[in-house]
């Protein structure tokens, strides 16, 4: 009887001290709670709603997507995004791609890659404010320091280079964000290649080569297919920050421009009715951003099944 109260009292006492670890989580879970959570759920309470921007919206149920689905403004803003962003994932991926198939090299043996990862990956360390004043100054038009590098080369061939407003022109402006969105993150997709190509066993690349096998089967016989796994996380973080861009065309940009229309994206759209004052309709902005979650659990789907199957393959 006495061991039994004595184990009894070790448990209650074991119990009481386990219970300390709900006192030390609880300021996590509480501030989740309150940021992260109560904003998904109380965004998508709104997006049911008319509510404007002060008052008390009524219950529309569906109203508000059936609008963005009819919202050509809306499909046109996401094709301006999609457009951006598959030029940035080909130059980001395709630079990433060739700086890891150089550093990765059996045969180059590549040294310094402590330091030019450092000096890859700091873009990715300026604040997008930074950069979109560096880059707006230097396409300034018409003496921005592109069109003055421009003259300068046209010139040593005999040739006369009109200045162009690369910003302000919307065959251009688009084309210039890609490139430095490509730019500001293309160190980051490098640094995630590096990592899984320095997980694979270096006796693989060893016994290929001394197989006499080439470089080019060494990448694609076993350097792609194992390194699947981080390929399919940079793709779907691409298209997620992809659908997300914001930052860089909004500070670039202004809506004044003519060529506003050709680089406003699915984000500057919500933002339009949002945040800004005189068109916030702040039901129909929570129902643009569920909307495209929804786009983005699909296509992240969609490369989440792409990668399985060729694995399976």
């Amino acid at each position: 009887m006495a061991e039994a109260k004595t184990v009894k009292r070790k448990r209650s006492k074991l119990t009481a001290y386990n219970n300390w670890g709900y006192f030390f989580v609880a300021p996590f879970v509480i501030v989740f709670l309150i940021f992260s959570v109560y904003p998904v759920l109380r965004t998508l309470y709104l997006s049911f709603t008319d509510l404007k921007l002060v008052g008390k919206g009524n219950w529309i149920w569906f109203a508000n997507y059936k609008r963005v689905l009819t919202d050509k403004f809306f499909w046109r803003a996401l094709g301006n995004t999609f457009t951006i962003w598959g030029v940035n994932i080909v130059l980001q991926l395709g630079l990433a791609f060739l700086l890891m198939v150089i550093f990765s090299d059996v045969k180059y043996k590549m040294k310094g890659l402590r330091f030019f990862r450092i000096v890859y990956y700091l873009p990715n360390l300026i604040a997008a404010t930074s950069i979109a004043f560096l880059f707006s100054t230097f396409f300034m038009y018409p003496y921005g320091d592109f069109n003055n590098m421009l003259v300068a080369i046209t010139n040593l061939f005999g040739k006369i280079f009109q200045r162009r407003d690369w910003i302000g022109s919307s065959s251009t402006a688009w084309v210039v964000i890609a490139v430095i969105q490509s730019w500001m993150w293309f160190g980051n997709s490098f640094l995630m290649l590096m990592a899984g190509v320095q997980g694979i066993s270096k006796d693989y690349f060893e016994a290929a080569a001394i197989d006499g096998a080439g470089r080019w089967t060494i990448f694609t016989k076993i350097t792609l297919p194992l390194i699947r796994p981080i390929l399919m996380y940079v793709a779907i973080t691409s298209l997620i920050g992809g659908i997300q861009m914001f930052d860089l065309p909004y500070l670039m940009v202004s809506a004044s421009t003519a060529s506003y229309g050709r680089v406003q994206t699915a984000m500057m759209y919500l933002y339009k009715f949002g945040f800004t004052v005189g068109t916030t309709q702040v039901g129909y902005a929570s129902s643009i951003a569920y909307t495209m979650f929804m786009i983005i659990l699909v296509f992240s789907i969609a490369e989440f099944m792409f990668f399985n199957r060729k694995k399976e393959d």
